[in-house]
């Protein structure tokens, strides 16, 4: 029977398709473009899966489901799933959710990610939540300033976190929906070091065989440059975040192993993943 992946094109559902795929596992995603580049026999449904409206055939056969917390909200979503069959949910949600901090409180994601929690809960189907703390691909921000000049700017140097690679949550989603005993856990996962930002840069920097330099600005200076692109409740929670956890590292977890039966994958690996994004 096939699995039926959302937010498919993104950093995430791209990966879970792929493990997937490779694995032999029929696969049916959900696409607002016509002609996504998907492994040949991937089977695609065009729409916006936010509107709860896809056509009655992507749901054929399909008793799980990869939901992606979609800015759009997935009430809609999950309720056409249930009328339509569907036996489990598998979440993608945020570390925010779990409320373990003051920062998180009434925070952007923990606000979002939440809802998207409370409305797969509400159908009463059988879920698991992954809750990733800060993923590694936020520091492809980066790339631009490390291309041009070797330098990144911004607030807080010192504050310690737990990237975690987006291949290691599309695996840990990969076992939830493919192997028995997830069902009903929610698992909190993070990169496998508490790093500096410094360090972090200077992970990325072993990558490219470059020497990189973090140039340190206000928090002030960061939320002016940044409100021309960012939302400011996005900018807040980011420097809650790095402010936070100059006293408070990121706690590692060893999620991804346990779930997996692999070492979570370091920044290093992460960066070389993506040197042509830095080079």
């Amino acid at each position: 029977m096939p699995l039926l992946v959302t937010g498919a094109t993104g950093p995430i559902g791209r990966l879970l398709v792929s493990q997937l795929h490779a694995a032999g596992q029929p696969v049916r995603v959900v696409s607002r473009e016509a002609s996504p580049v998907f492994p040949k026999g991937v089977e695609v449904v065009q729409g916006d899966f936010t509107k709860g409206d896809l056509p009655s055939s992507a749901f054929h056969e399909v008793k799980g489901v990869f939901v992606f917390p979609a800015q759009g909200g997935v009430d809609a979503f999950v309720q056409q799933a249930q009328a339509l069959g569907v036996e489990y949910f598998v979440v993608l949600s945020s570390l925010a959710a779990a409320l373990e901090h003051v920062r998180d409180q009434g925070s952007a994601s923990a606000l979002h990610h939440l809802a998207v929690e409370n409305a797969v809960k509400a159908t009463g189907i059988p879920a698991t939540f992954l809750r990733p703390g800060t993923f590694a691909n936020n520091l492809l921000a980066w790339a631009h300033s490390i291309k041009i000049e070797d330098t990144v700017y911004g607030p807080y140097p010192t504050p310690r976190q737990a990237p975690i690679h987006e291949e290691d949550i599309a695996a840990v989603a990969f076992a939830a929906l493919t192997r028995e005993g997830h069902q009903g856990k929610t698992y909190a996962m993070t990169g496998p070091q508490s790093l500096t930002r410094v360090e972090q840069l200077e992970a990325i920097g072993a990558a490219i065989n470059k020497k990189l330099r973090f140039q340190e600005v206000s928090p002030e200076a960061f939320q002016e440059s940044m409100s021309k692109f960012m939302p400011a409740p996005i900018i807040k929670m980011l420097l809650d975040y790095w402010s936070d956890t100059v006293s408070q590292p990121d706690l590692v977890r060893p999620t991804v192993e346990q779930v997996t039966g692999r070492k979570a994958r370091t920044l290093v690996q992460w960066a070389q993943a993506h040197l042509a994004d830095f080079s």
